[in-house]
């Protein structure tokens, strides 16, 4: 009689979840090495090519598709009868990835009902830009993450669609002075070649001069009037407000924040996180509760 390992198991379906034995490790924390010799002996011991290797992605055989069902039931039975049994608290540690800008309000409400819900699993927030966030994700690095972007990439899920606005300093003069128009941007932000392409566009002369990898920086130039930035609506401090240029300047287009990783969890902890934040972020777009 062979028996199956729960262990090896959970290994095959995180490198089906995730498409690929990178990413699964870091989901995993394990080594690349080891959760390929868990899928060896798995199978080894079912006498079965159960991962198509052939392309330049992994895909699942037919027989992988068919054990991919029993596995995660095999797993959530497991995890039911542990948990059932011996009333065992989760523990461990969630990764999620937000761009700075998007941060507050929803991010600390997420937490802090995260943290009633889960509170023995340590979340590991990384604020950064949305280029760096994905890089990480793909690398298996963060657990969830969220983006903003004009469109989504495969497995994103879109929570809001937000207007991209133009901010400067209250009753601010620098966005009128367009020869050149003064821009304050992040090296890695995604939202500096989309207001360039819309001033090229344009016919509007403008200059980088104010270019940073600090947030706080952008805002104090903007917030002295050197400079004028673009932020999505809602999100800009109380000290910048958005631009009244009466179609002086051009319109930016419409960006998503979306979610990756939330549509596949790896646990119960995930899906929970991924629900959160569906949750807040709804409550944004319908205006009862606010980015600011």
């Amino acid at each position: 009689m062979r028996n199956l390992d729960l262990t090896t198991l959970r290994s095959f379906v995180a490198v089906a979840d995730a498409g690929g034995v990178t990413r699964a490790a870091g989901f995993l924390h394990l080594t690349q090495s080891a959760v390929s010799m868990q899928l060896k002996r798995l199978e080894e011991l079912l006498d079965l090519d159960l991962l198509d290797r052939s392309g330049r992605t992994i895909a699942l055989t037919p027989s992988g598709e068919q054990l991919l069902t029993y596995a995660r039931r095999m797993i959530a039975l497991n995890d039911e009868v542990i948990t059932r049994l011996t009333d065992q608290a989760f523990e461990g540690e969630i990764t999620l990835g937000v761009p700075h800008d998007i941060v507050y309000p929803a991010i600390p409400l997420v937490l802090k009902q995260f943290n009633a819900a889960y509170p023995r699993v340590r979340v590991q927030l990384e604020a950064s830009h949305t280029r760096v966030l994905k890089d990480k994700f793909a690398k298996g690095a963060c657990d969830l993450i969220l983006t903003t972007e004009s469109g989504p990439d495969t497995g994103a899920e879109t929570l809001a669609v937000k207007n991209l606005c133009w901010v400067g300093a209250p009753a601010g003069a620098a966005w009128r002075q367009q020869d050149p128009l003064r821009l304050a941007f992040g090296r890695l932000c995604v939202f500096r070649g989309i207001v360039a392409d819309a001033l090229d566009a344009a016919d509007i002369q403008w200059e980088i001069s104010v270019e940073t990898d600090s947030d706080r920086t952008i805002e104090a130039a903007v917030a002295a009037d050197l400079a004028v930035h673009a932020m999505i609506d809602g999100t800009e401090p109380p000290y910048l407000e958005q631009i009244d240029h009466s179609g002086a300047l051009p319109d930016l287009p419409r960006q998503q924040i979306n979610l990756y990783g939330g549509q596949n969890p790896a646990s119960e902890v995930q899906d929970t996180m991924a629900g959160l934040l569906r949750s807040a972020f709804s409550a944004t777009s319908a205006g009862r509760l606010r980015i600011a």
